[in-house]
């Protein structure tokens, strides 16, 4: 891991054993929980893997505290202002594109704000998010294929597509020049008990796949 990915990877790790050690969760009880192996929950608490947008997801539904908080060191000021180039570099694609998590809301009500680009030929399929959970992209540069089921939409620069994040959809750039797209991810009752016993037997299952 280059030195930027190695800092999220330690902020990310101390995020999630303090939030587990505050429950007075076991490794066990969280790797239950999130539908990750125990050896996952101990490489992410140490700061020593790089894991998927989907394995993050699935812890932090399980912790009932959102991604963002996931990913970003605690914040005492009201007011959380990410400059140019501060994001979370979340997903990274084999040809350079990225997925940057920019800002978010803290629960109960979840809201992300995603910086997406792809290089031609760079795709994310990810598997369902947790009930109620809804989507909204935005291209910016270039022209993107979003699937929603088995539905496929192509967005130009300026279309804009709102859709369930709770079913399995992707996003890919089938073009000759790179994609650019903003999404933001609304994630309703984060923490709630009948929220955290949907996840826990929510249909997900590859949290490698994002």
């Amino acid at each position: 891991m280059d030195d930027e990915t190695a800092t999220l990877a330690s902020t990310i790790g101390e995020r999630v054993r303090r939030e587990r050690q505050a429950r007075r969760w076991t490794l066990d009880r969280l790797a239950e929980a999130a539908g990750v192996s125990r050896r996952m929950v101990i490489s992410v608490e140490q700061g020593a893997v790089n894991p998927s947008v989907g394995t993050l997801l699935r812890l932090s539904d399980a912790l009932g505290i959102g991604l963002p908080t996931l990913v970003e060191p605690p914040e005492v000021r009201p007011v959380k202002l990410t400059r140019r180039g501060e994001g979370a570099v979340l997903w990274s694609g084999d040809s350079g594109g990225r997925g940057v998590l920019v800002g978010g809301t803290q629960p109960p009500e979840v809201v992300e704000l995603w910086d997406w680009t792809q290089e031609p030929g760079e795709s994310l399929a990810s598997e369902p998010h947790t009930p109620g959970t809804m989507e909204l992209i935005q291209v910016q540069q270039g022209a993107l294929t979003v699937t929603v089921g088995d539905e496929s939409f192509v967005l130009a620069v300026g279309d804009a597509v709102t859709y369930p994040g709770d079913v399995a959809h992707s996003y890919a750039n089938r073009g000759k020049r790179p994609t650019r797209f903003t999404m933001v991810v609304f994630e309703p009752d984060v923490g709630s008990a009948p929220h955290q016993e949907a996840v826990s037997t929510s249909t997900r299952s590859n949290p490698e796949s994002e």
